[in-house]
């Protein structure tokens, strides 16, 4: 399994009350949304785009929901590929969770929630993942320094 986020030195968004703009503001820092991301539909505002509105309103608005592909895909007039794409960048954040729903016809199907249908407790993963990813690059600094320090003292 793959874990990927973006770090940056941040303020906490608390002084905010805007919803959207918290969610937005959030969503780039963790690198979900690039930096002057683009949308490829025929929205211009990045509110409107597809990867804001399946983290703001499908997810977050309904947390403890399994939602299916088709119905993400319907909800937010999209193709299947594009929500697989963003759905995937959430996963190797390890903020969704697989869950297995009943559809129409009674068959249990794959569908992906906020990890325990809480962003909270989806965030205790992130950081567990953030505290290993940190002491692993510390052993190969620690590492690179003994390597350098050795070849210095041939």
């Amino acid at each position: 399994m793959t874990f990927e986020i973006t770090v940056v030195s941040n303020t906490p968004l608390t002084p905010l009350d805007d919803l959207d703009d918290v969610v937005l503001t959030f969503l780039t820092q963790i690198g979900y949304l690039p930096k002057g991301y683009d949308p490829k539909t025929g929205t211009t505002d990045i509110k409107k785009s597809v990867p804001f509105l399946l983290f703001k309103e499908c997810f977050l608005g309904h947390p403890e929901k399994g939602w299916l592909v088709d119905e993400l895909a319907v909800e937010l007039e999209t193709t299947k590929p594009t929500i697989y794409r963003h759905i995937n960048k959430l996963k190797d954040m390890d903020i969704l969770e697989e869950v297995h729903v009943e559809d129409e016809e009674g068959q249990r199907k794959k569908a992906y929630r906020i990890r325990y249908g809480d962003l909270s407790k989806a965030w205790n993963f992130v950081e567990a993942h953030l505290e290993v990813a940190v002491e692993n690059y510390r052993k190969t600094v620690d590492h690179l320094n003994n390597l350098a320090t050795k070849r210095k003292r041939k």
